[in-house]
């Protein structure tokens, strides 16, 4: 379909901000409103008895994370104003700092089991949250100027291999295993979207396996294939790697259909580990049954369908790409959340966009929902 040259008069709204270049989704804008939202009341409902019996005050999480959700709308809509192609400019500068700042956190001392933390005073961040964008990045700009030889193995092949090999390395140190799975999975589901081989995307996607495993061999994690026998029979070792996957299923299971009430649940009382991160689903499950479950998801799949709805109307090969990473970004975080918390998959230890406890997770998240933003305001209208 042919775009429209002829400039269409603004109609005024009192939402002056949805207006830069063009209007912004207001479908996705809403969206995410919608799931932060949510996930403020249910980080303050699973986490109130966790933050008590650690901090004395009930409010002490929840407080925190509001602070880094407002933070985040903010960084969100500012960048809805910046053009998503200056990111194209400094992008081996965004890459080659993330990699510097993933080995710095190598140094820093062990913390449950991982090295995947920065620390400036009181302060910390994971590097590997800025690295999902940094590689997003990347391969939006190697498909954007390799399009049309994406068949050949010297342009659709190589250069995006070399781009993760440095990551899949690090996460392997960092023993960040979930962080590795999606990094993984977002390079060659890209890779293979914006035109790969097939064959490639299965042969590169098994060497990627092959070196985490080597990887992990090498380290001697033995806590690897403790989580998948805890997988596998989580009760044959109930008071210890298979305890929080049973404290999930079993709120999973006293939810029912309806759950049992908003802020009525009993496996957050300690049970689950820290139940306002990554088993945050499980309470939701819970408390909300069934039927929040299944909203909680659907919200989700109309999230990914926005994202690819902005990837397919925008003007460039580098803004489809970058909103289809983002998107793919956001999806595969929640499905493996919720497949680790249902135990289809081994525990790896990944939070649920948007919704679980975690500073620089949800800043991160809605910086990157504010460039899907910038690149929803430079699509045309009829495409």
């Amino acid at each position: 379909m042919e775009r429209t040259t002829k400039s269409k008069k603004k109609k005024k709204t009192p939402f002056r901000f949805f207006y830069g270049k063009g209007r912004m989704d207001v479908t996705l804008f809403f969206l995410v409103i919608v799931l932060l939202s949510f996930g403020l009341i249910m980080v303050f409902s699973a986490s109130y008895a966790t933050s008590l019996n650690e901090e004395g005050n009930s409010f002490t999480i929840v407080l925190k994370q509001a602070v880094f959700v407002f933070g985040g709308i903010a960084v969100m809509i500012v960048l809805s104003f910046v053009d998503y192609h200056v990111y194209r400019r400094f992008r081996w500068l965004i890459y080659v700092a993330c990699l510097l700042l993933m080995i710095y956190a190598l140094t820093f001392d062990n913390q449950h089991g991982a090295r995947r933390w920065v620390y400036i005073g009181s302060f910390s961040f994971q590097p590997s949250e800025i690295m999902k964008f940094a590689l997003i990045l990347m391969y939006a700009w190697l498909i954007s100027v390799n399009y049309k030889r994406m068949k050949e193995w010297r342009h659709g092949l190589a250069p995006f291999i070399i781009i993760l090999i440095p990551i899949v390395i690090l996460m392997g140190l960092q023993r960040h295993v979930s962080g590795m799975i999606l990094m993984v999975g977002i390079g060659f589901l890209m890779l293979f979207i914006g035109g790969g081989k097939l064959i490639w995307f299965l042969s590169a996607g098994g060497l990627a396996v092959l070196g985490g495993v080597g990887i992990v061999i090498l380290k001697g994690f033995g806590y690897i294939q403790a989580r998948i026998t805890a997988w596998l029979d989580p009760w044959s070792d109930l008071q210890g790697k298979g305890w929080q996957t049973v404290q999930s299923l079993y709120a999973i299971g006293s939810g029912g259909l309806f759950g049992v009430g908003l802020g009525n649940s009993t496996q957050k009382f300690l049970y689950i580990s820290e139940p306002q991160n990554d088993f945050i689903f499980a309470v939701i499950c819970e408390e909300l049954g069934f039927i929040g479950a299944v909203l909680i998801i659907l919200l989700f799949v109309f999230l990914v369908y926005t994202g690819f709805s902005i990837a397919m109307k925008a003007p460039d090969q580098f803004g489809a790409m970058l909103a289809v990473g983002l998107t793919l970004q956001f999806g595969l975080q929640a499905l493996l959340n919720i497949a680790v918390v249902t135990n289809t998959i081994p525990n790896t230890g990944i939070s649920l966009p948007f919704i679980s406890a975690g500073g620089t997770a949800v800043v991160m998240q809605l910086a990157q929902v504010g460039i899907l933003l910038n690149i929803s305001r430079h699509c045309a209208d009829d495409v």
